[in-house]
């Protein structure tokens, strides 16, 4: 660490951070906007999107809030976290001697509560029963993330399948070929949609004889993902007034989730 400060339990360890800096360093040491050290500022995103605390609370010895607020805007305008997840989930799953890119990947999506300043974008989710935003998700089959974006929670799932399948093979070259989808995907225009960019859906159905919870093939693993994201308290709710804050910050949460895997490759190696 460069400080003396007591450290946070979300602070980003030397290994983490030899791996993350050169996705975060966008402008030189010396331009105006570095007058904070980016590793303390990275600290302080961590610590909001791990505790949840307000933009307004950060802990005094941490950088000031504003500075840590434009700078993850930056971040995110810049689309390094994205950079930093496609880079780590590659190392990971070769770690797990598996192919750089994956060929499968599972969808699913996730209602989030609204909030005051989320209020004017949210949508009612007749299904779930929420007013709020709606995280639509993509991850490979062992869990990394590899695609996301966020829409008020009336939208149907079957109607994001398109721009999804599209993302998904932005990031993977055009290397998928199979989508397992659960039963909210049904149908041909889900199916025509993913098909358009080269994927295949695969609705993976429920037993109809099924009594209490049922673990189903591969579906499981996206509703992992979710529940990872959600041990950051900053997304247990849509507490942000931008749907790309929202998508960006569970991008982040993400990368924190990957970081720590990929700590344990390296200090175990």
């Amino acid at each position: 660490m460069l400080t003396d400060r007591p450290a946070y339990p979300s602070d980003v360890s030397d290994e983490e951070w030899a791996l993350v800096a050169p996705y975060l360093a966008l402008l030189r040491e010396d331009s105006a906007q570095r007058d904070h050290d980016l590793r303390e500022v990275f600290n302080g995103l961590r610590y909001i999107v791990k505790t949840g605390a307000p933009w307004r609370f950060m802990p005094h010895d941490l950088p000031p809030w504003a500075a840590v607020y434009q700078q993850t805007q930056r971040w995110l305008c810049a689309d390094s976290f994205a950079d930093v997840a496609g880079d780590l989930r590659a190392v990971l799953r070769m770690a797990a001697e598996r192919e750089p890119e994956p060929s499968a990947v599972i969808l699913d999506s996730r209602t989030l509560r609204s909030s005051p300043e989320s209020g004017e974008r949210a949508g009612y989710d007749g299904a779930k029963r929420k007013r709020g935003s709606k995280v639509h998700l993509a991850v490979d089959t062992p869990g990394h993330v590899v695609a996301l974006h966020v829409t008020p929670a009336r939208t149907d799932d079957r109607a994001e399948v398109g721009q999804l399948a599209a993302e998904v093979q932005a990031e993977t070259s055009d290397n998928v070929e199979l989508a397992f989808v659960d039963q909210g995907y049904s149908g041909p225009k889900p199916a025509a949609a993913a098909h358009a960019h080269g994927i295949d859906l695969e609705v993976v159905k429920a037993p109809e004889a099924k009594r209490g919870f049922v673990l189903l093939p591969r579906r499981w693993v996206v509703e992992r993902s979710f529940a990872w994201a959600t041990r950051c308290r900053r997304l247990v709710k849509d507490y942000e007034r931008y749907a790309s804050t929202l998508a960006g910050l569970h991008m982040v949460a993400f990368v924190c989730l990957m970081l720590k895997q990929a700590e344990k490759l390296m200090t175990s190696a």
